[in-house]
Formats: C-alpha cells, structure tokens, sequence
C-alpha cells in the first residue's frame, strides 16, 4: 500500500510514520494544502489511500478533498479532523470523503480504519474484474441497470455520473436487492466494511448526496423506511 498523508502536525506524522513502517507500507507526507494537492496530482495512480486533516495552512484541507475528487473520484480517502462537529464531518463526506477520524485518534484505529477502506476497495475492483461481462449489466430492476466492471448505471435509460466510489457502492448495495429495507448498520457494515460505533451520519450523508444526482434525472427511487432505514424501490414510478 502506498499511502498520501496531508497533516501539519510534524509529530502526527512522525508517530504514524513508525505504523506505516510496521505494516510495511509505503508513504510520504505533505505538510501543507497546496504541497499536499501538488503531491497528488503529479501523479494520481500513484496512491492507494490518501489521509487528509481538514486544518491546513495554505490551503483548507476541505478545498484540497474536492479538488483530489476532480482529479480522482475513486481514490480512498480519509478525513482527519479537530472539528468534532455534525456538519463539518457531514460536509468532508458530502464534498468525497470515504470516511473520517476524529482527533486526537489512537494510532491503532486509524490503521484498523487504512486496512478496512484498502480492503473495501479491493473487493470492489476485483468484483468489477470477475462478475459482469463488458456490455452487459448484472444489475437490473424495472428502470435501473448497473454493470459492476464498466461501473456504468443507468436510471430511467439516462446514464448517471460522476459517482463517488462509495455512492456506487452504496447504490449496488441498494439496489441489488429492491424492495428489501436496509437499517443503517447493516449498510455500514455491507459497504463499509466496519462498525462506526453507533455513528450512522455517514450513511446519511451519502444517501443525501447520492439522491441529489439520482432526482437529478427522475422519480426518487431510494425510499426512507421511517424509523428503520433506505431501500430502493423504482416499480411503480
């Protein structure tokens, strides 16, 4: 794994430099915005996770995520913030972020969270690789087809775009099997791939985000269930 740490604090660094050496991966730290962004776009395949803390000098650590997201909207991405509020974690997961971790955090959560996101992200590639044949789609319903290699979806026969890795995941998850009422937890656990201890917001905000680009196109096809949770369901519309 080779790993984008963006984080001023030299000691953070320092301290998660010697987890990065026992787990045997590769790295390399910026310590600003724009050396951060720089690092990044020279070359964006280079990275397999990218660890970004939100108070940065020379550039806002929320504006850097969405300008690595322009360049890249499947690279794996960690926030790492101070700001342990609702809306400030609710907008790094709306602007891309895969997930985020509240400082101060214990150096051996974070690499639990590294392993978990770089797993996810490898079943996912896999998958794409070995379940669906280029040209067809392995997920259908009355007005939705996907296929998981090409990751090419489309809704009332209008393709949809500019998915977020977790957005598509979320939407597979979802929609594989319609009609069928997911809780919070469960989704956290199918597309995340780890508990969130209670914290169900991150399923929120990508449900937010991903409905804004699906009504963009037609009739709202993921559904609240109140009081247990999302389901899709497009028969009917």
């Amino acid at each position: 794994m080779n790993i984008l740490m963006i984080e001023d604090n030299h000691s953070v660094c320092e301290m998660m430099a010697m987890f990065f050496k026992k787990n045997q991966w590769q790295y390399e730290f910026a310590y600003d915005g724009v050396a951060g962004e720089e690092k990044f776009a020279d070359e964006p395949d280079n990275w397999d996770i990218i660890l970004l803390d939100l108070n940065l000098p020379k550039k806002d650590g929320m504006q850097v995520a969405a300008d690595i997201r322009r360049i890249s909207p499947t690279v794996p991405l960690i926030m790492l913030t101070a700001r342990d509020t609702e809306s400030d974690q609710v907008l790094g997961l709306e602007i891309g972020a895969d997930d985020y971790v509240t400082k101060p955090f214990s150096p051996i959560t974070l690499v639990a969270r590294i392993k978990a996101l770089y797993r996810r992200s490898q079943l996912s590639q896999q998958h794409q690789q070995g379940h669906a044949d280029v040209g067809g789609f392995d997920i259908q319903t009355d007005h939705f087809k996907m296929n998981t290699k090409t990751r090419e979806v489309y809704l009332y026969d209008q393709p949809v775009s500019d998915l977020t890795p977790k957005e598509f995941d979320l939407l597979k998850t979802l929609a594989a099997k319609p009609r069928q009422v997911f809780t919070r937890s469960q989704l956290l656990q199918l597309v995340w791939d780890y508990e969130y201890y209670g914290d169900e917001r991150t399923v929120d905000a990508h449900i937010k985000k991903l409905r804004q680009k699906l009504e963009d196109i037609g009739p709202q096809v993921i559904k609240t269930v109140w009081g247990v949770g999302y389901k899709f369901d497009d028969e009917g519309e």
